[in-house]
């Protein structure tokens, strides 16, 4: 106001200036307001408003020759609501960590750094190597909207004006289950006080905000709450669900002797062992061969440990990432007894993730050699209830982006649609690290204070674990299954693991054009190699046998259809 050359009568007036609003005026008129009371001075009158009243006025004067028509109602303006984890999101949880009533405002610099870990999208890097917008464009949309402020010349600094605390709160209410209320606190105490005390991890505050809602929900309904509580696990107050099936008790309630013997104690639930909250930690374990370059082998750890995550280094069987629960040693002992199965006594239990890690470079050379569908078919067979697949950017030429942009495309959806496999893409390897000491918290967070059923290594076998773990899932969906590291490591053993099934389809999928898909459908109608060897063999001169698998899956679904030309191929290299 002080570098504005124009004169103002009436405080409405300051609107036109950059980071007033009509709320702010409205404050600044009713202070002025009590000045010219206390004073004796006349209140200004507020000339705009006048002119409006005076041609509101007139046009109410003016008769009109049509009928009359019934007056719209004019729309509210719908609340700005930016989408989770995006740009505009994560700009304004960063700035809301500013004190209000202060002066203080951030560079973009700091800005982005504060920002970045609630945002999907890179600030720095664009997500399409072959555009250059990234996640700071939303700034723009943030100003146009009033809700960020700028002050300092040549140097920006970012601050959030009145409407963007309005929607800072909002959004916090969300995040936490709360009703949203409806305008900002009355005091200035009052807005430090919700705006301090917002989470610093995103992911914990969403969590804890969805099981709160959904118990809630869930408790509403009459007729199932005896049922629905049961199966409900809320992360903040660390409940285990009873073992046989009764309501979850909360950690801090006190339990029955036997309840707590029971608890503190590896015990039998019909063929598994259950491990207690407290008995075990969740870690992160990273593949030895998961490295930065051939002289910087140590960046994806030292970096996780900046971010409070000491992970665990070993060669893995299958991906390049997954979580164990570390059998503390107190309990070791106890495990091993109750596990006799295990030569090794290993005190690792696999859980139910696990991801596989790819720059983009690499993806094209995967797929372009078969590996992709091969590893693909390994995870789907580990029998890991969650599986993500993390694609990590890199530029490409444009000549390769081109040749292979509809292969990746088709492989990512592929993925999402036929495997049921969760696709994350993060723009660089720091965005990665990021996200696995997020997820790796949030695991902690989840499992640490559930029981953890684990299957004796005397039960597994390569032919029976897939439905072993089906019937347990099925029989207790909200309970945890794990296995020993050791087990998981022999059950995913390239050679030890092969089936004749598993040998057959991967000899077909050495053929160029035989995706997966198409190669089970083969194999269903000629189930082993001497069958499709036979079949050739009773089929009557060269274009028979040339045509034979075309004219049985010729019809099929597109992914699954066998044209006369791959047809062809097949019955050279096996006819």
């Amino acid at each position: 106001m002080k570098v504005c050359p124009l004169k103002f009568d009436h405080p409405s007036e300051a609107q036109q200036l950059n980071g007033l609003g009509p709320k702010l005026c409205d404050r600044l008129a009713k202070k002025l307001k009590e000045y010219c009371a206390a004073h004796g001075l006349p209140f200004p009158v507020n000339r705009h408003n006048n002119q409006k009243r005076s041609q509101a006025e007139a046009d109410v004067d003016t008769p009109d020759d049509d009928d009359e028509q019934p007056v719209k109602k004019a729309k509210k303006p719908q609340l700005y609501v930016p989408k989770l984890r995006s740009g505009a999101y994560a700009l304004i949880k960063a700035l809301s960590t500013l004190d209000q009533e202060g002066c203080h405002a951030l560079s973009k610099n700091d800005l982005i750094e504060l920002a970045q870990p609630f945002c999907d999208s890179s600030f720095t890097a664009p997500s399409d190597p072959t555009k250059f917008f990234t996640a700071w464009n939303s700034m723009r949309t943030l100003e146009n909207k009033e809700l960020v402020c700028t002050k300092g010349h040549p140097t920006k600094r970012y601050y959030l004006s009145d409407e963007g605390w309005e929607v800072a709160l909002r959004m916090k209410a969300t995040e936490e289950g709360r009703d949203v209320v409806k305008g900002r606190p009355t005091s200035g105490a009052d807005r430090r006080r919700a705006s301090s005390d917002w989470p610093a991890a995103g992911v914990r505050a969403q969590n804890e905000g969805n099981d709160r809602a959904s118990m809630a929900q869930r408790r509403s309904i009459p007729g199932q709450a005896s049922i629905e509580t049961s199966e409900i696990i809320e992360l903040s107050s660390s409940p285990g669900p009873d073992p046989e099936g009764g309501t979850v008790k909360q950690r801090s309630m006190p339990l029955p002797s036997e309840a707590c013997r029971a608890r503190n104690e590896i015990r039998q639930l019909g063929d598994m062992i259950v491990l207690p909250p407290g008995s075990f930690d969740v870690r992160l374990v990273l593949d030895s061969r998961e490295i930065r370059t051939t002289t910087d082998r140590d960046y994806i750890s030292g970096e996780l440990k900046k971010q409070g995550i000491v992970p665990i280094i070993k060669s893995l069987p299958l991906g390049d990432v997954l979580w164990i629960a570390q059998i503390k040693t107190s309990h070791a002992d106890r495990l091993r007894t109750a596990n006799p199965g295990d030569e090794e006594g290993n005190t690792d239990i696999v859980l139910e993730h696990i991801m596989e890690r790819k720059r983009l470079d690499d993806l094209v050379g995967s797929i372009k050699d078969g590996r992709f569908h091969e590893q693909k078919f390994r995870l789907h067979k580990s029998g890991m209830r969650n599986v993500t697949y993390l694609i990590e950017d890199y530029s490409l030429s444009a000549e390769r982006s081109e040749k292979y942009g509809e292969a990746l495309e088709s492989a990512v959806t592929s993925m999402q649609v036929v495997n049921d496999i969760f696709v994350k893409q993060t723009s660089k390897l720091d965005d990665t690290i990021r996200y696995l000491a997020r997820m790796t918290e949030t695991l902690q967070e989840r499992y640490e204070s559930q029981e953890i059923s684990v299957m004796p290594s005397a039960h597994l076998e390569v032919d029976t674990m897939l439905s072993l773990l089906d019937n347990f899932r099925k029989r207790w969906p909200t309970r945890v299954c794990g296995i020993t590291f050791s087990a998981f490591s022999s059950l995913c053993d390239k050679s030890e693991s092969m089936t004749l099934r598993d040998v057959y389809l991967k000899m077909l999928m050495c053929i160029r054009g035989v995706t997966g898909e198409k190669a089970i459908e083969i194999q269903k109608i000629w189930p082993t190699p001497r069958a499709l060897v036979e079949a050739f063999e009773a089929q009557d001169g060269p274009k028979a046998k040339e045509s034979m698998i075309s004219d049985r899956l010729g019809g099929a679904i597109p992914r699954k259809k066998v044209g006369k030309a791959l047809s062809t191929k097949i019955a050279e290299i096996w006819a």
